[in-house]
């Protein structure tokens, strides 16, 4: 009975936060995975049966025993309290067991970054084919590449674009980003120069008839709406093409988009807009950066800064 209770439990709270909260199908579907991996590892007992310890220990054994990074256990645990929060709302329990973990947000570890020269490489990498007389797709990966590292999208965001995203009087970029949010990023020019060279040169050569675009920017070969894998394996091979292969995914370009904003001077609340973070301290893993910046303020600004042995 404990199983079926808790199965039916999961199925309504992914029901609610897909049509309630309108999250992304995903992120819908990490929740239901890492709910399907507590149900598992605590033998899917009723909800009002689960306790914190055994909460505490689900974490710490994904942890010690499947090895997972620190930063999947963080999701797993945010997840998890969550679905607590839910089933305390819908008193199916009758205290939140979930209410003593610690946040997810002291796991994280600062994320990977590129440094500005191999994010030339990277973007640099997507070469035209030797054949003149194919689709010139290579506009379309330098242009995929310039938009995640130019406007910090993710993976999702980017094969998602409409094919009207581009406000070029503005420069900007209309982002549809988690639970259906939408934001506007500025655009650099080198940015609105690949998508304009795509969208002149490539796009109207990928385009079919009838259309299969479904409204979207990024088209692959077939005329279809690229996918969030293809997304993937583009990325992932100008970062082999370019020499950073086991260094680059689609997120270490939204890392670096941050980090390198931050460096060169803008605010974290700037930053945490353009990233579409709900919450600042989603943004604040990059405080790490501003630190480094404060220091060698004090350092070359502050006249007594290099003194040293001066009682």
């Amino acid at each position: 009975m404990g199983r079926t209770e808790f199965e039916s439990c999961r199925r309504r709270f992914l029901t609610y936060i897909r049509i309630e909260c309108g999250l992304a199908g995903a992120t819908v579907e990490a929740y239901g995975a890492d709910l399907r991996d507590l149900g598992d590892d605590l033998g899917a007992p009723p909800p009002a049966a689960i306790t914190p310890r055994q909460l505490a220990e689900h974490l710490a054994g994904l942890k010690k025993h499947r090895s997972m990074a620190a930063t999947s256990v963080a999701r797993h645990m945010a997840t998890i309290k969550v679905f607590c929060r839910w089933l305390y709302a819908e008193n199916l329990v009758e205290n939140n067991p979930a209410d003593l973990l610690e946040q997810p947000t002291r796991w994280k570890k600062l994320p990977g970054v590129l440094s500005p020269r191999q994010v030339k490489l990277l973007l640099a990498a997507p070469q035209p084919p030797t054949n003149r007389d194919s689709i010139p797709l290579y506009l379309r990966d330098r242009a995929l590449l310039e938009l995640m590292y130019g406007c910090g999208l993710r993976a999702s965001e980017a094969a998602d674009l409409a094919a009207d995203a581009l406000h070029p009087a503005l420069r900007v970029l209309k982002v549809t980003g988690k639970g259906s949010k939408q934001r506007l990023v500025p655009m650099g020019i080198p940015a609105q120069g690949a998508l304009d060279w795509y969208l002149k040169d490539c796009r109207p050569r990928l385009v079919r008839t009838p259309p299969l675009d479904e409204g979207r920017l990024l088209l692959s070969r077939t005329g279809r709406p690229l996918e969030r894998s293809m997304v993937w394996r583009i990325v992932k091979k100008a970062a082999s093409d370019a020499g950073l292969a086991g260094k680059t995914s689609p997120h270490t370009l939204r890392h670096s988009f941050a980090t390198h904003l931050l460096m060169g001077g803008a605010d974290l609340r700037s930053v945490q807009e353009m990233l579409g973070h709900a919450d600042i301290a989603t943004t604040q893993i990059y405080t790490h950066v501003l630190d480094a910046r404060l220091k060698a303020l004090v350092r070359d600004h502050h006249p007594l800064a290099n003194i040293r042995g001066r009682a």
